[in-house]
């Protein structure tokens, strides 16, 4: 089984697109793009400095057409000029999963929406999220090592969020400045803080202008329900409809993100190969210590595609009749805000997070059968955190 992967912010490097520009019609397919995201891409994507690029609003549409790119140019379909591309549903791949903005180029590779619309998208999403961190001085910081439970109720106890959970021992801290220079001062035990050179405070509370803004321009797309299985960020699940997938990209910009969720689910589902899309390196980089024995190729220029093409051949499954290969059978429910858990009365109405006189309710999609409680009744608990494991009622039950 062989999944697809895009890259998130902070993936992107100087002139990493130059190569990309020597594929017929990838510059006519840049240069559409780049109308509908309103910037330069070609000249972002090859001769401007690391500067410019780390500009939120930049990066962002950067990040996407590039793996649009790239995504284009491994199926059958590649080559064509004119538009920024099509549905992407052609590329042959079992499953896909971005990080972060990357969830937009996978939602193109699953044939959830067009790639014209995927650009109309980010290109709102960086600049929104760029406004929102102008509004207040946050940032984010890196926390590398030391035991994960210790590491999040430290994050937790200074009011920051694990924006990021990327991996055991990967959790990157956001929130303002003040509580990132209190937090220093009292890291975790056993863990390395690392200040991270970006914009503002991504993926959480202080996301909610951007929030706003991308609802409003989901509301003029068209989406169609995933052709593979596609990943989501919030909590690993296997999304089935593209209205639930719409709805997920719209609230991720101020939730965690939770790669860590998305690699367990890849081991579920029984992936057998991964493939980062340009500008490839981090994700895979993340596979090589959680999914051993999964072969991994981050394509980083054209050159790499044929290898691509061959780690497709052997990896490619079998579509089961619905197309969706197996479906993983449970989901992890996560806290909705940082405070104290409360345990809740039925299956669908599993709790709430009592958060400075606010109640947050945790609730499933469905009247859920709970395999698995990760915490328990008055529990302090961080945004992003898993709670409770469950699944659809079995039949009959």
């Amino acid at each position: 089984m062989l999944i697809i992967t895009a890259p998130g912010q902070g993936a992107q490097t100087p002139g990493f697109l130059a190569p990309w520009l020597e594929l017929p019609g990838v510059a006519e397919r840049l240069d559409a793009a780049s109308e509908l995201a309103g910037c330069d891409l070609v000249r972002f994507g090859t001769t401007a400095s690391a500067d410019e690029i780390k500009d939120t609003a930049v990066a962002q549409p950067l990040l996407v057409a590039a793996a649009i790119v790239a995504a284009s140019a491994l199926s059958s379909s590649s080559g064509g000029s004119g538009g920024s591309g099509g549905s992407g549903g052609d590329v042959p791949a079992d499953a896909a999963a971005g990080h972060s903005v990357g969830e937009l180029a996978a939602g193109v590779i699953a044939g959830v929406l067009t790639a014209d619309d995927a650009m109309r998208l980010v290109a709102v999403r960086g600049r929104a999220m760029a406004a929102a961190s102008a509004t207040e001085p946050t940032g984010m910081t890196a926390v590398l090592g030391g035991d994960q439970e210790a590491v999040l109720a430290t994050i937790a106890r200074h009011g920051l969020t694990p924006a990021n959970v990327n991996a055991a021992g990967q959790i990157v801290a956001a929130g303002t400045l003040a509580e990132l220079d209190a937090f220093a001062a009292d890291p975790p035990a056993g863990a390395r803080l690392r200040p991270l050179q970006v914009a503002g405070a991504f993926h959480t509370r202080h996301m909610a202008p951007a929030v706003a803004a991308l609802r409003d321009a989901a509301a003029d797309v068209a989406v169609a329900d995933p052709a593979i299985t596609l990943l989501s960020d919030a909590d690993g699940a296997a999304v089935t409809t593209g209205k639930e997938w719409l709805e997920r990209i719209v609230a991720q910009v101020a939730a965690p993100v939770r790669w860590d969720l998305c690699m367990r689910t890849m081991a579920d589902l029984g992936v057998t190969a991964l493939i980062e899309l340009p500008p490839a390196g981090t994700l895979t980089g993340l596979a090589r210590r959680a999914l051993p024995g999964v072969a991994q190729l981050a394509i980083k220029t054209p050159e790499q595609l044929d290898a691509a093409r061959e780690l497709i051949a052997g990896h490619l499954a079998e579509p089961d009749a619905h197309g969706h290969g197996h479906l993983p059978e449970w989901r992890l429910i996560v806290a909705p805000a940082s405070g104290t858990f409360r345990s809740g009365a039925d299956q669908q109405h599993l709790g709430t997070v009592v958060a400075r006189g606010a109640e947050h309710p945790v609730a499933a999609p469905w009247a859920a059968e709970i395999i698995e409680w990760l915490v328990e009744d008055g529990d302090p608990v961080s945004q992003g955190q898993p709670l409770i494991r469950v699944q659809h009622p079995r039949e009959g039950a």
